[in-house]
C-alpha cells in the first residue's frame, strides 16, 4: 500500500515535481499551495490519488486544519514535505525590516507551523518522515544572499535539533540542500529584491542582478531528478539526515567544510 504525502508549495517548481514523482510512484498526495486552483490546473484531474487543498503556511490555524482534514479523509500522513518558501535576493542593507521579517515568516515560521501541525500525529503513530527542503544556502552564505541564507540557516538549526527530539519516537527527518535548480525560483514570481537604494553597493548590486538574470532558467540542477531521488529515499528504511543535491552544492559545501577545518585548527593556536 502506498504512502500518504502532504506537500506544501506544490503549484510549481520543486514542490510540483515532488508531487508528480510521488504520484507516479503510486503514492497518494495531498498537494497544497496558496492557490489550490493553480495545482488543479496543472494536473487537470489526471490522478485520483491527488487531493488538493489551499494553504498559506504562515497561517498556523490553516496548517492545523489541513493536517486534520488530511488525517480525517485519508487516515494518516506518512510523509510531510515542507517545501514552500521564497528568496529575498540582494544586499542586506537594501531590505526593509518588514521584508526581512517576511522572509523569516514564510521560510522559518511557516515551515514550523506545518511541522507543528503534523508532528503530533506522527508521534502518536510512532511513524513518519518529515522532509524539509532547505538549500545549499542554509549551509553556505554569500553576498547577495545573506537574508535568504539567514532564514535557511535557521531552518537547518531548528530541524537538526527537532529531528533528534523526534527520532526516539519513530519519526524520521531528511534535510534537503539543493544547489541551483532549474525552476522559476530566481525569477520575479518567486524571488524578491531589496528596495532601498544605497550608492555604495550600486556597482556590486548591478553585477549580482546580472548574475541572477543570467542564471534564471539556466540552473544546472534538474528538479525532476531531485524529486525522484526524494521519493526513492522516502521508501527506504534508513534515511540520511541530510542530502546535498547537485555538483555545485557539493563543491560549495566541501569548500565550506575545508574552510571550517582550517579555521578550527587555527583557533587551537589561541587556546
Amino acid at each position: 500500500m502506498g504512502k500518504i504525502w502532504l506537500v506544501t508549495g506544490a503549484s510549481r517548481g520543486l514542490g510540483l515535481e515532488i508531487t508528480r514523482a510521488a504520484l507516479d510512484a503510486g503514492e497518494t498526495v495531498v498537494a497544497t499551495a496558496r492557490s489550490a486552483d493553480a495545482v488543479r490546473d496543472t494536473f487537470e484531474g489526471e490522478h485520483d490519488r491527488l487531493h488538493v487543498l489551499a494553504l498559506d503556511i504562515t497561517d498556523a490555524e490553516a496548517a492545523n486544519s489541513v493536517a486534520a482534514e488530511t488525517i480525517e479523509r485519508l487516515g494518516a500522513i506518512d510523509v510531510l514535505v515542507n517545501n514552500a518558501g521564497y528568496a529575498e535576493l540582494g544586499f542586506f542593507e537594501t531590505f526593509t525590516d518588514a521584508a526581512v521579517r517576511r522572509q523569516f515568516e514564510v521560510n522559518l515560521f511557516g515551515t514550523m507551523n506545518v511541522a507543528r501541525a503534523v508532528a503530533p500525529h506522527m508521534r502518536e503513530r510512532r511513524s513518519g518522515l518529515i522532509v524539509t527542503i532547505s538549500s545549499v544556502s542554509g549551509l553556505v552564505s554569500n553576498g547577495g544572499g545573506s537574508v535568504y541564507s539567514a532564514s535557511k540557516f535557521a531552518v537547518e538549526g531548528w530541524m537538526e535539533g527537532f529531528a533528534q527530539e523526534l527520532a526516539p519516537l519513530g519519526v524520521r527527518s531528511l534535510l534537503v540542500e539543493p544547489g541551483m535548480l532549474r525552476t522559476d525560483f530566481m525569477d520575479g514570481r518567486s524571488a524578491s529584491f531589496g528596495s532601498i537604494d544605497i550608492p555604495d553597493y550600486a556597482e556590486a548590486i548591478a553585477q549580482y542582478r546580472a548574475f541572477v538574470d543570467e542564471a534564471s532558467g539556466n540552473q544546472p540542477g534538474d528538479p525532476k531528478l531531485l524529486a525522484a531521488r526524494i521519493v526513492e529515499l522516502a521508501s527506504q528504511d534508513e534515511v540520511p539526515s541530510r542530502f546535498v543535491f547537485g555538483t555545485d552544492a557539493r563543491e560549495w559545501v566541501g569548500a565550506k567544510v575545508d574552510q571550517l577545518r582550517q579555521e578550527i585548527a587555527q583557533s587551537a593556536d589561541y587556546g
